[in-house]
């Protein structure tokens, strides 16, 4: 009796551990775009390019961030307005698209779309990758498929 209430009482530890990773990673993912907007409205143009997998080696990459750091950089605090994740809940790695809306003080809000690998499961553990960061789009468009 006092055995099979251990097992039981270890079972649920070990799922509520394995649950709360997986929900943790929707609070990692909008921590990981949210440095990122704020490194670009701050124009730290270096900032963004560490913040995205593999963009310091790209040209292309490396070019579109020198682009909308120019274009977006304001001075003041930055506001996220709604970000939708780039996937749901999930055990196991994802690839998705992130759709953020954004705003500096008294700025117009700003829309970008990030394309973002959650890798890893709740097991070794997950984690976020910024893949890519889009132009500004516009405020009632839905991200684009590839950018």
């Amino acid at each position: 009796m006092i055995a099979g209430i251990v097992v039981g009482g270890l079972v649920f530890v070990f799922i509520s551990g394995v649950l709360a990773r997986a929900f943790s990673i929707d609070g990692a993912e909008r921590s990981a775009i949210t440095g990122l907007v704020q490194a670009e409205a701050r124009g730290d143009q270096n900032v963004v390019l560490a913040r995205i997998q593999g963009c310091n080696v790209s040209v292309q990459c490396r070019a579109r961030v020198s682009q909308d750091v120019i274009a977006l950089a304001h001075p003041g605090a930055v506001s996220i307005l709604q970000l939708e994740p780039s996937a749901g809940f999930s055990l196991t790695s994802t690839l998705g698209t992130a759709r953020v809306a954004w705003n500096v003080e008294s700025s117009l809000p700003i829309v970008q779309c990030v394309r973002v690998r959650r890798a890893g499961n709740v097991f070794s553990g997950l984690r976020v990758e910024l893949l890519s960061l889009s132009a500004r789009i516009k405020s009632d468009s839905d991200c684009p498929t590839r950018f």
